[in-house]
């Protein structure tokens, strides 16, 4: 079957052009015809790549696209989730070619979209093209690929929950990740999830005078930080009770494997500009970053903040603050618990409201599951090493979605680099690494149907 990636790689990289030269970005309402162009190509290539039919499907927002091969009831179904919405290209400036002619230079490809998430939808595609071309597939296959995910996937919760006979699979294949680099092959194996609120304080009924009232009245921004400083003691510890009452603590085995994972804490803090690296205490960097808690502000104002002086003493102030969860926690429980903890470290002399803005769940992936041993054997095979499982610490709430209404577990077998800039100018994908992408897949489906 690599003679058949070798002899069509050309016509595949154009496949993928195809896609690109669309301008298919999500949170631009005035892109909502590219948006339907997208999903009407991904049609046919679909068809084109050998599925017995594809078709465009409404939502509340932008269509889904789905395809299937459907070889016979008895065998296994793998479902192939991506999505055809890219992110905006702006600054244009910064962009040493155009966002949306890619080309191919230096061994990668630039333009927005070759790796998040058209290149490596497209491998999924090319990849299931070559196993049924050559007759090797031997499990059902599903596409769904969306149009939301850039802006949160918001109408596919709806769609799934709606269509749970139509998306019926026994594993989800998700290409939306990456790996730590070309040389140490890795497989996602978890997520964190996300709670996020904004807090208003409130004091006096207007702005006062900071000489006049200064040290009799309570200053909001004051008491806000006095209660944000709360959150967390010197250990880098979370000090809402409960907090940690369900978190799943990773065993020693695998955080002996991600400890495998090069990481040169000099270089990170170089290419930070920061002095140290700080955090909960007894973990490595790696370790606060992805199968850890955290908790940040992510904003904070009030007040006076215009240049020059103005003796002010507020009569509100705000912050907007952020927790990061992890496998076990669930994100409406968290935001009670941090919801009350604030109100109750908040002096009685003060208002406060703590508005919960939105949130997601966490995702873990069993490494002893057997569609993750045969994705672990395929990429062995591609990449000459035995894949590290690697936790991120960011998160893609339809994940969790996903089992949570399909009942599905998802492998996440991305090939993208830090190196590929998604979501800035200049994005691109390695030529080498989209290859060795579809070899990958290819190998999955062999492992998958043994």
């Amino acid at each position: 079957m690599n003679n058949y990636i070798e002899s069509n790689k050309e016509r595949f990289l154009e496949e993928l052009f195809s896609l690109m030269r669309i301008p298919s970005v999500s949170s631009d309402p005035d892109r909502k015809d590219d948006m339907r162009k997208c999903a009407d190509r991904w049609v046919e290539l679909l068809l084109s790549s050998g599925a017995d039919n594809a078709t465009v499907l409404p939502t509340k927002g932008n269509p889904v696209v789905y395809g299937e091969k459907m070889i016979s009831p008895e065998l296994p179904t793998v479902l192939i989730y991506s999505h055809y919405d890219v992110m905006p290209a702006a600054p244009l400036e910064l962009w040493k070619t155009s966002p949306f002619e890619p080309v191919v230079k230096d061994g990668k490809i630039w333009g927005r979209g070759a790796d998040d998430d058209k290149g490596q939808a497209m491998i999924q595609a090319k990849a299931f093209e070559t196993v049924v071309k050559n007759g090797e597939l031997k499990c059902n296959v599903k596409f769904l690929f969306e149009g939301e995910e850039e802006i949160g996937s918001p109408s596919l919760e709806k769609f799934c929950i709606e269509n749970k006979e139509l998306l019926k699979s026994d594993i989800i294949l998700v290409s939306d990740t990456g790996m730590v680099a070309e040389d140490v092959p890795s497989i996602t194996t978890g997520l964190r999830g996300l709670c996020y609120w904004q807090i208003e304080v409130t004091g006096p009924s207007h702005d006062l005078h900071s000489g006049i009232y200064g040290g009799g009245v309570a200053n909001p921004i004051n008491e806000l930080c006095k209660m944000i400083a709360q959150m967390t003691n010197s250990d880098g510890k979370i000090t809402v009770p409960g907090f940690y009452d369900d978190v799943v603590n990773v065993s020693y085995e695998e955080r002996k494997l991600m400890s495998k994972v090069p990481f040169d804490e000099n270089k990170y803090m170089t290419e930070l500009n920061v002095k140290a690296l700080t955090g909960e205490k007894g973990y490595s960097t790696t370790e606060r970053t992805t199968i850890r808690p955290s908790f940040d502000v992510c904003g904070i104002w009030g007040g006076y903040t215009q240049d020059g002086a103005k003796t002010v003493l507020p009569s509100k102030a705000y912050a907007k603050i952020s927790t990061r969860i992890v496998p076990g926690q669930d994100s409406e429980k968290i935001a009670k618990l941090v919801a009350d903890y604030i109100k109750k470290v908040a002096p009685q002399y003060i208002d406060v409201k703590v508005e919960y803005l939105h949130g997601g769940e966490s995702y873990l992936c069993p490494i002893d599951l057997p569609a993750y041993k045969a994705a672990e054997a395929a990429v062995e095979k591609v990449f000459n090493k035995k894949p590290v499982p690697v936790r991120r610490g960011g998160s893609i709430p339809i994940v969790a979605s996903f089992e949570k209404i399909l009942g599905v577990k998802s492998i996440l077998l991305g090939f993208g680099l830090e190196s590929d800039d998604i979501h800035a100018p200049n994005e691109n994908f390695q030529v080498s690494m989209f290859e060795k992408g579809i070899k990958t897949v290819v190998e999955f489906y062999k492992e998958f149907s043994k």
